[in-house]
């Protein structure tokens, strides 16, 4: 059941730091002309909502770890950019699924690792693969029934699962726990090859990091070993801004060419017409909805829940939080991934008679409950709505918004007792291509750690473990409708939007190149 769980629980635990390392250039108050410098060539400068917090591929945090070492590494595989999800070969000169339980590999040969560590072999896959396993990685869960990989020559090797383990194709191999490192350099860097941290000895991708200020940038140069395509830039240097708005803000004064932008921004800068400007709207995988704590003594009865479900109405939130560019979810999962429902079972705006019809079945009045929230913008209004939807049908909403510190430990019985007295709150977290992590968050496994709906159900959990092993996607979906369904019958949540997301770039420099939702794929940046 915990296959596809601490992997992605470690994404979302460095969100408990990011607000305090990823204070950025511009947020930090530091003048940018302190960290601009001049250089020959062209030089690609890019936003990231948080710095780097480690460049070990095995222990990875998130998402702006993994776009530099898509840059200074190398992987089998890796994301296509474009807008369909997909993958492509980059290590991997041959990559196939043999069997359900076996894929074949062979490496391209001539990849050399710097720092004079040498050809990159099977050896090396072998190794990389398998100490995330050996050292109980928090992002073993990637790796799902993964067992070990036979080698067969110095280029070829197999890589064998348990039991079937679909999600490798669009999470193991070519995001985080797919990259490939130098066993002669982690090992005479760690002794036992664990976690090396933000120390690599050895790079084998097109760039190399040159130098790296944490909280004010980090610049990576081109690799003179790499043997493949030249990327388009000699250096890429990235910022981190945590703050959205400041990063709209240094775009505009020329101090970054590449950035995200908020989706209530989007008509703004469409409407301002900026020079030479590119803004691409990007559907998101992200999925945020408001969670419901089935077992506090206010929230038991099935039909408070539900009553709380039909008075919420998601058009108007949206329309509130997200200036009307984002459209109400189904589920978790996003559409254009496998198991994405066409509709909820409760209509997204809900409806007023029938929720006070829930309350009066149980039997409840005079109801005051609370709802935490990060105390960002988009969640501050978001609560506010539901506030003012829930007063409707007589329930008083005590709203308590809370920086991110505070709020990603709220539901962790590991970090105290505040567990027991959560009610409402409103989360979003970070979506994938594949579907399992949209639902092994809410396992039963995961009560008190992620699931702070504290939802238990035992055919979702047999469910949620067979679906990793089946391959026909129109079989896999049924399996992901019904996880969806019974998530929404217990009455614990009601789901909100995956958002949506939008880019800008000067296209007078680059052609930007991303993933089907917007994240960057620096490598295939094209210089103009």
């Amino acid at each position: 059941i915990m296959k596809h769980i601490a992997g992605n629980v470690s994404r979302r635990a460095f969100l408990k730091t990011g607000a305090v390392l990823g204070g950025g250039v511009v947020a930090g108050g530091m003048p940018l002309s302190q960290v601009i410098w001049a250089a020959e060539g062209k030089v690609l400068k890019a936003r990231s909502p948080r710095d780097v917090q480690t460049l070990d591929p095995g222990f990875y945090h998130g998402e702006s770890d993994v776009a530099v070492m898509n840059c200074i590494y190398s992987k089998l595989t890796r994301y296509k950019p474009g807008t369909e999800w997909g993958w492509e070969l980059d290590a991997a000169e041959k990559i196939e699924q043999v069997d359900p339980t076996h894929i074949r590999f062979r490496l391209k040969k001539g990849i050399k690792f710097s720092g004079g560590h040498g050809e990159m072999t099977a050896r090396d896959v072998k190794f990389s693969f398998e100490r995330v396993i050996k050292h109980n990685s928090p992002t073993k869960p990637d790796w799902g029934s993964f067992d070990r990989v036979e080698i067969e020559d110095d280029y070829t090797g197999v890589i064998v699962f348990k039991t079937p383990y679909v999600p490798v194709w669009m999470i193991s191999l070519p995001f985080g726990v797919g990259h490939i490192l130098s066993e002669d350099a982690v090992m005479k860097e760690t002794k036992d090859g664990g976690d090396f941290g933000s120390k690599p000895s050895a790079f084998s991708g097109p760039y190399v990091l040159a130098d790296w200020k944490p909280n004010q940038y980090l610049l990576l140069t081109r690799n003179p070993d790499w043997p493949g395509p030249k990327p388009g830039f000699d250096e890429v240097r990235i910022l981190p801004i945590s703050d959205i708005k400041s990063a709209e803000r240094a775009y505009q004064a020329g101090d970054i060419d590449f950035t995200h932008i908020s989706l209530d921004s989007l008509a703004a800068f469409k409407d301002a017409k900026l020079a030479d400007t590119t803004i691409e709207g990007k559907p998101s995988l992200d999925y945020s909805w408001i969670g419901i704590n089935m077992e506090h003594p206010k929230l038991k009865d099935i039909n408070v829940r539900k009553a709380i479900q039909w008075a919420i109405n998601v058009p108007q939130i949206l329309d509130a939080a997200y200036a009307g560019n984002a459209v109400a979810a189904t589920g978790t999962i996003a559409p254009g991934v496998v198991g994405h429902r066409d509709k909820a079972l409760v209509p997204p705006e809900g409806d007023v008679a029938k929720a006070k019809e829930f309350l009066e079945k149980a039997g409840v009045g005079d109801l005051s409950l609370t709802i935490d929230c990060l105390n960002g913008s988009t969640d501050s209004t978001i609560a506010g709505m539901v506030q003012a939807q829930l007063s409707q049908i007589g329930i008083k909403v005590e709203v308590n918004a809370q920086d991110s510190g505070s709020f990603w430990s709220l539901g962790m019985e590991s970090e105290g007792d505040r567990w027991k007295d959560i009610q409402l709150f409103i989360m979003k977290f970070d979506g994938f291509p594949d579907p399992s992590p949209e639902t092994g968050y809410f396992v039963s496994a995961q009560v008190g750690i992620w699931n702070w709906q504290r939802f238990r159900s035992d055919r979702f959990d047999e469910l949620n473990e067979r679906a990793l092993t089946i391959n026909d996607p129109n079989e896999r979906a049924k399996l992901y409708y019904e996880m969806q369904d019974i998530m929404e019958q217990s009455g614990a949540f009601r789901f909100l939007t995956h958002g949506g997301d939008a880019v800008v770039y000067r296209n007078t420099q680059m052609q930007a190149a991303t993933r089907p939702d917007g994240r960057a794929l620096y490598v295939d940046f094209k210089s103009i």
